[in-house]
């Protein structure tokens, strides 16, 4: 126990003193902010930008249903004809021309834009939208049909969401869920592709440099690989304190000192809130309130050290069996791919029916169950469930330590052979 212990102390102190990763514990927050703000920049001189469309309107209807706003402004050039208006528009760098021809017989008419670019999605979705508008009702007059009447008959229906014991809950508490899960999920994946890299190249390098022949003769193979699983682990959560704390003081001093405020970033979901009522803002502020934050943290920490744990040991057998990081290639793919799966299994099947067949097999399985369980209990789990889980899970790191430690055994003294599938497992009957 005393060896494991001063294997611990080693390998962290190794690690946090590396060049290398003192430059990158600094340099990645500092990278990070400087990504954030000029997101932040370049959406304050989008949102300054003020695009200009021209019109040219034969029918003499449209031109005047347009709006113009702080983002786009429309000219009327229905006076001079659509070739002019092209010249016009293309000389003073407008972002388009809208050409409406005469309407035949109540058809349709065949709208053009022109623009220099594609424009965007949602721009030309509005203006279809006002255009059909204006013929449906124009269609409708011409039937006979009071709009006025229609308007005033047009119910609108707001379903409320409650379950049978009575509590209500918002439209938008499904993805307040998933939010929450698929964070601290997609959080677990990154730490341990990271770090379990890190474990792995930490046994190529003392294997290749032929130290691990000096340090096997005095520890036994089980204790040096789970002391280099905890010590890079510890290095890596001191890391990523720093991360969180630097990253957040760097934040706060640019955001301050610039000018600039991140929250004014506007993205489809920040507009999807603005569009929020006030009901249903505080109905969303109650649901995150209902979320079983302590449940999600305590399992946060227990698949965050199990999922390392089991992950880890799989690093560090890879990392014993082969001489440099190119052999290690016919390996990562086998290992990447649950992780990968218990990602696409959260966001499609989770979000959809996070109590199904799928789920919950997956939110079993050991290799994806801490990335799935995760993702579904913001859904509410039954306890069986939670500890079912992690019992597997934990039964699952006990065998995998055993493996990866008979593979280590041999593997850390093998020099000069790429060992396939079929070796591997005859090392683990010697």
């Amino acid at each position: 126990m005393r060896n494991l212990k001063l294997i611990i102390k080693r390998e962290y102190l190794a690690r946090v003193r590396n060049r290398t990763f003192m430059v990158m514990t600094f340099l990645s927050p500092l990278i990070l902010v400087a990504m954030i703000m000029l997101i932040a920049y370049l959406a304050s001189l989008n949102s300054e930008e003020q695009r200009i469309v021209g019109i040219n309107d034969e029918t003499g209807l449209f031109a005047g249903e347009f709006r113009s706003s702080e983002e786009i402004k429309f000219i009327d050039l229905s006076e001079v004809n659509v070739e002019e208006a092209k010249d016009l528009v293309k000389e003073k760098e407008y972002y388009g021309l809208l050409h409406i021809p005469e309407i035949e017989n109540n058809v349709s008419p065949d709208i053009q834009f022109y623009a220099q670019e594609a424009p965007a999605f949602g721009f030309l979705t509005q203006i279809e939208k006002i255009i059909g508008g204006k013929l449906t009702n124009r269609q409708l007059q011409a039937r006979g049909i009071d709009i006025d009447l229609i308007e005033e008959s047009q119910a609108r229906v707001v379903i409320q969401i409650q379950n049978f014991a009575g509590e209500r809950t918002s439209k938008m508490s499904t993805y307040v869920k998933m939010f929450f899960g698929g964070a601290a999920g997609y959080l677990l994946m990154m730490f341990i592709i990271i770090y379990g890299n890190m474990v792995m190249r930490s046994v190529i390098e003392e294997k290749t440099n032929r130290i691990i022949e000096i340090i096997i003769s005095s520890v036994k193979p089980i204790h040096l690989m789970l002391g280099k699983i905890l010590g890079t682990s510890f290095a890596g959560i001191t890391q990523f304190i720093i991360w969180v704390i630097l990253g957040g003081i760097m934040l706060t001093g640019v955001s301050y000192f610039a000018g600039l405020d991140v929250t004014q970033i506007h993205s489809p979901q920040q507009q999807a809130l603005e569009q929020l009522s006030e009901n249903d803002l505080q109905q969303l502020v109650i649901d995150i309130a209902k979320l079983p934050m302590l449940t999600l943290l305590v399992s946060f920490l227990v698949y965050f050290i199990g999922g390392y744990f089991l992950y880890s040991s799989i690093y560090a057998a890879i990392g014993a069996a082969v001489d440099n990081e190119t052999d290690t290639q016919q390996f990562m793919f086998p290992l990447i791919l649950p992780l990968m799966l218990g990602i696409y299994v959260g966001f499609f099947s989770v979000i959809e029916n996070p109590h199904g067949v799928v789920s919950t097999v997956f939110s079993m399985i050991p290799l994806t169950s801490p990335i799935v369980m995760l993702m579904r209990i913001p859904f509410g789990v039954a306890w069986w469930e939670l500890a079912l889980s992690i019992a597997l899970l934990l039964l699952s790191i006990a065998g995998t330590v055993w493996i990866a430690a008979k593979i280590y055994r041999v593997g850390i003294l093998m020099y000069g052979k790429k060992p396939g599938y079929k070796e591997l497992y005859k090392w683990l009957k010697y």
